[in-house]
């Protein structure tokens, strides 16, 4: 069913009105504390300031809105009478630039493991959005991160969060349930969005230091985030591509589940890309085999630049191909050419840039970036005007699999959408999203929606897996 079902479903209930690329992710050690613990939050809930439903909504860039915890811990040596009180403050801040780079860092590298950091966590990434003015207020992604800190300042958690006037550059469709509010009487927009902007990749979305109550700090930040949304008057609050850990917390935290597709290929210890065309059927390596010999056959030389490689040419370029591909596809580029720059600039040898030249001059390139155990396949695009014959699957998805295989790299996401990549080795798996939404008729009627949506999910998936492009023993 498409997307469209859901507005039918809110329509028959009735409701009422309501720094550098060496250090990126250098480690700040957070001081253990080894308890037992006997918990008690107290929440100093308040006016988060963000206005309300009925009226316009007005914004300090200044005002720091904060919820204070308390958490009793009792260490294993101790009484009942010598408990220890940790305080801790969660706080929103309006830009990136407000939490030190390495403090992000510590907290996102904890959060996803060092052997498999997100790239697009990191506060490189993120500050990078913000400072070439890609996802700022003026484009509807008002930054709003969460920070929590214990009574000593230290940093135990951050949120990546941003106030949003539209569902644009999220992957996970709501527009539906936008129009559903809107012929109610209600505001749908502004909304609550954890995520990373215009970049559907699975992660953790509450980073978390490794402490001994880190779950403790996981519910407080729930319970937060859930409080600025009732408190605000907001419509609804969404964790897109968190973790399957997280969105099975979510989940049972009262966030409706909601479950998509993307196509990965997987790195099954292959030492060349001719050992991992050999899994393939006969007439999916045939193909594969016929499409890369395309390439050279149209006097094309592919190339993969990483860091220093990468120079401010090359980056005007690719913005030029970016345009022509949001130009024929999109019409809205999100991001700026600043922001092609500042990326390259401040995450060094995590970018790799793969790029086609035809005697010598710049004609299409792929970007990607270079995670612990993943590579991830972003943007693509090409001169205007012009098409060269397979070249959009050498650039995204063959020169993918062969960097993998180079870095020896588990996995290529190739992004969203795209049916196309199975039969060159790209096989569907499940991703997740969870959302709460503060009408309690309006989230029945979607929760209603998404019971339906996920079972025919999880039959495409099984469908396109079981006549999937690899040999049968191949799992």
């Amino acid at each position: 069913m498409g997307m469209a079902g859901v507005a039918g479903s809110v329509r028959c209930c009735t409701c009422t009105p309501p720094s550098s690329s060496s250090s990126l992710f250098g480690r700040k050690e957070a001081t253990p504390i080894r308890l037992r613990l006997r918990l008690r939050t107290k929440a100093l809930f308040g006016d988060w300031g963000l206005g309300n439903r009925n009226k316009s909504l007005s914004f300090s860039s200044t005002h720091q809105h904060q919820q204070e915890f308390s958490l009793s811990l009792r260490e294993d040596t101790r009484t009942d009478r010598d408990t220890e009180k940790v305080i801790i403050r969660v706080g929103v801040v309006s830009s990136i630039s407000d939490v030190p780079s390495s403090e992000w860092d510590a907290c996102a590298v904890d959060a996803s493991g060092p052997h498999k950091f997100n790239p697009f966590l990191s506060h490189a990434f993120l500050s990078a959005l913000e400072h070439s003015a890609s996802a700022v207020r003026e484009t509807g992604w008002m930054p709003h991160h969460i920070v929590a800190k214990d009574q000593a300042n230290n940093i135990l958690a951050v949120v990546p969060l941003y106030l949003k006037t539209h569902s644009y550059g999220e992957f996970v469709f709501d527009h539906s349930w936008a129009n559903a509010y809107h012929s109610y009487g209600y505001k749908y927009y502004p909304k609550l969005q954890s995520c990373v902007p215009f970049t559907p990749v699975t992660g953790p979305r509450i980073l978390l230091r490794n402490t001994s109550f880190k779950d403790q700090i996981f519910d407080i930040i729930v319970s937060a985030m859930k409080d600025l949304t009732a408190n605000s008057q907001l419509s609804s609050l969404h964790v897109t591509f968190p973790s399957e850990n997280e969105f099975h917390k979510l989940t049972e935290k009262g966030f409706l589940p909601r479950i998509g597709m993307q196509y990965h290929w997987k790195n099954r210890n292959y030492k060349s890309f001719d050992e991992f065309l050999l899994d393939m059927k006969q007439s999916k390596r045939k193909n594969i085999r016929q499409e890369r010999k395309k390439i050279s056959a149209q006097n094309l030389i592919m190339k993969r630049l990483r860091g220093y490689e990468i120079k401010a040419r090359h980056w005007d370029t690719f913005y030029t191909f970016y345009r022509n591909t949001t130009d024929n596809k999109w019409g809205t580029p999100h991001l700026t050419r600043e922001f092609f720059h500042e990326l390259g600039s401040k995450m060094g040898d995590n970018v790799l840039l793969v790029v086609a030249e035809e005697e010598d001059e710049l004609v299409a390139g792929a970007l990607n970036l270079i995670g612990g155990d993943t590579l991830f396949g972003r943007l693509w695009g090409c001169q205007p005007r012009s098409y060269y014959p397979s070249l959009h699957f050498e650039a995204c998805y063959y020169q993918a699999i062969e960097a993998a295989i180079e870095l020896d790299l588990k996995t290529v996401e190739a992004g969203a959408q795209g049916e196309h990549k199975i039969q060159r080795g790209y096989l569907p798996v499940t991703t997740f999203s969870c959302h709460y939404l503060i009408d309690e008729e309006f989230r029945e009627a979607i929760n209603d929606f998404l019971i339906r949506e996920a079972s025919q999910v999880k039959l495409v998936i099984k469908l396109l897996r079981d006549s999937g492009p690899f040999k049968e023993d191949i799992v």
